[in-house]
């Protein structure tokens, strides 16, 4: 079976990249088509899927420089803010929503709720120094957490409020992933273009004894962020 050409340049490209290191601009698409003996349109495609894989990126009126390594976070209830600092990275997170609406059937059901019953939702932009890599938005039943508004800083850490303040433990969740393309809207918000991918994330979280705590769904820059699961048998 024959190998697509770009996906020759493209491999033969990660060399090149490799040796200019993090944050250098790589040399123009013409010059390296000229260097590759291959059409402009060929290269554009080798550097397109290396910007989607996070090994490249693109910035507008400037050119294109090598990317400073993916993100990995860890598939497990921890902190967002935790998570981060732990590999040396500064989070932050910017809200968009925080309200009240009444849950839909699907949301319901994982809430554990009657359809209809008011939710609290609950969006933010996160961020790892200063560049934005997700859109969260949590839902969390008012009836169980009355008090939310009162005692949550929004753009803290919604873990740390519900353990340290609320007497929440955490006993397990359940979590899909899956690739997607960002609506206009989230990739305004995560300053994206809606060509890039996107990795979707469902996770239901629950406490020791059961119960559904929150529903949420987490969208991530495939760019800028990978995941890391621990398996055992």
């Amino acid at each position: 079976m024959s190998v697509p050409l770009h996906y020759v340049v493209k491999t033969r490209l990660v060399e090149v990249v490799e040796g200019l290191g993090e944050g250098a601009a790589l040399p123009p698409e013409r010059v390296l088509a000229k260097e590759f003996g291959v059409s402009r349109w060929t290269m554009r495609q080798a550097i397109r899927e290396l910007i989607a894989d996070g090994r490249l990126r693109a910035r507008q009126g400037q050119g294109t420089f090598v990317a400073t390594p993916k993100l990995v976070q860890p598939l497990a209830l921890v902190s967002y803010t935790e998570a981060l600092r732990a590999q040396g990275h500064t989070p932050a997170r910017e809200v968009v929503e925080f309200d009240e609406l009444p849950a839909d059937a699907v949301l319901a059901d994982r809430l554990g709720i009657a359809e209809g019953e008011p939710v609290h939702r609950l969006e933010r932009v996160l961020f790892a120094d200063g560049q934005p890599i997700g859109l969260e938005t949590t839902y969390l039943a008012v009836e169980r957490f009355p008090t939310l508004k009162a005692v949550l800083d929004p753009t803290g850490s919604l873990y740390r409020c519900l353990t340290d303040q609320l007497g929440v433990r955490f006993g397990e969740g359940e979590e899909l992933v899956e690739t997607v393309i960002a609506t206009p809207r989230e990739a305004e918000l995560l300053k994206a273009t809606q060509s890039l991918p996107m990795l979707l994330l469902h996770r239901t979280s629950r406490d020791t004894a059961g119960r559904p705590i929150e529903a949420v769904r987490s969208l991530y820059r495939g760019d800028r962020v990978g995941f890391r699961a621990t398996l055992r048998p």
